[in-house]
């Protein structure tokens, strides 16, 4: 009889410390999941960088800077007035300075016409719409419009420019490529979409996307498109470049 209570007595004191090395190996690897977790996030975090200020500067030693960050840059080709900033040099720039971005994007900067409205930026390879809007912005008027039909240029790209009149004149010439097909479609309203099915949809139509998702959105779902370019209710043709910015 004694024996047996001996018996059933070791047995459940076994299985009483068993239970606590269950407990303890659970709570030790809860304890690495979370620290595995947090490792990750800061990893990630650790990734992004401040954007640089680089307003005023010429491309190379914009160039420079950014490189330092662990960061590009893009020139676009269309310039932007501004009354300040001297021409050649940059006048404004995205994402702006002082704010987070991933290492290893690309900045892109607008570089400075002149003084003031006055100067003719270079339109080169720029959309019609976008080179109809610097011109406005400079005080300048379409003159004429002509176009040529070819797979060696973008579909709406302007490629020559000329300034007509005298060289006290405001008004330009534009020549634009309208691309081989000569099909066109109306931009559609792609706010508050998701952006990868749109991105899908667009690709699948010839357009060329591209997606920034730099900065989180308070209260906006990861991925849901805030902006276009270009905006909605403008005609677009296969091969023009739209971009698009969602929430990360």
């Amino acid at each position: 009889m004694s024996y047996r209570m001996f018996r059933g007595g070791s047995l459940t004191a076994f299985a009483v410390g068993l239970g606590k090395w269950v407990v303890l190996l659970c709570g030790l690897g809860a304890t690495f999941g979370i620290f595995a977790l947090v490792s990750f996030q800061l990893a990630l975090r650790s990734r992004e960088v401040p954007v640089p200020d680089i307003s005023g500067l010429t491309p190379p030693e914009a160039e420079q800077l950014l490189d330092a960050a662990g960061l590009s840059v893009r020139i676009d080709p269309v310039s932007r007035v501004h009354d300040s900033i001297t021409v050649g040099r940059i006048a404004e720039q995205a994402p702006g300075a002082g704010l987070l971005t991933r290492s290893g994007r690309s900045v892109q900067v607008w570089l400075s016409s002149g003084l003031t409205p006055g100067s003719l930026p270079s339109l080169i390879g720029a959309s019609e719409r976008a080179a109809r809007q610097r011109l406005e912005e400079n005080a300048f008027a379409v003159d004429g419009l002509s176009e040529i039909r070819s797979s060696r240029y973008p579909v709406d790209a302007v490629v020559a420019q000329v300034r007509t009149g005298d060289s006290s004149g405001q008004r330009v010439s534009l020549l634009v490529n309208r691309g081989e097909r000569g099909v066109t479609y109306v931009m559609p309203d792609l706010i508050r979409l998701d952006g990868t099915a749109a991105a899908a949809l667009l690709r699948a139509r010839g357009f060329r996307i591209t997606v920034v998702s730099d900065h989180p959105y308070t209260g906006v779902p990861p991925g849901i498109i805030l902006r276009q370019s270009p905006e909605a209710g403008y005609q677009i043709a296969p091969g023009e470049l739209i971009r698009i910015e969602v929430s990360r």
